[in-house]
């Protein structure tokens, strides 16, 4: 059985230079749908024509091209991080919260990969 109860969505999280532009440039090639930009966090998000993936757009002053970190969605934040450090998973700080916006802690696989788990907190997932 799985430790951690995943939400039926993900977010691929991008390194980008000017948010707006990245997603008007994802909009107009590929159809994307803009469903918000969090400018105070300096993060946009886009609906993709796959349903329950959504593309995040994260502004860097000097992104990291290929560095892409799937985000997956929880209910549950604090028992899915204390789930994951009880079986040994490495996490990467203390989880962030931006208020009426997510929750979001950064993990590690076997192989030093980056992971998010995000927990909703707008009250629309």
């Amino acid at each position: 059985m799985a430790i951690v109860s995943l939400d039926n969505t993900i977010t691929i999280a991008i390194s980008v230079r000017d948010r707006h532009k990245s997603a008007q440039w994802y909009s107009e090639k590929f159809g994307f749908e803009l469903l918000h930009h969090f400018d105070e966090a300096g993060w946009s998000e886009l609906k993709t024509k796959t349903e329950g993936v959504t593309l995040g757009l994260g502004e860097q002053d000097k992104p990291s091209p290929g560095n892409t970190v799937p985000v997956f969605g929880v209910s549950d934040i604090n028992a899915a991080r204390q789930g994951l450090e009880a079986a040994g998973v490495k996490f990467d700080g203390e989880t962030m919260v931006v208020e009426g916006m997510v929750s979001t802690a950064t993990l590690y696989d076997p192989d030093g990969n980056a992971l998010m788990l995000a927990q909703d907190l707008t009250g629309e997932g």
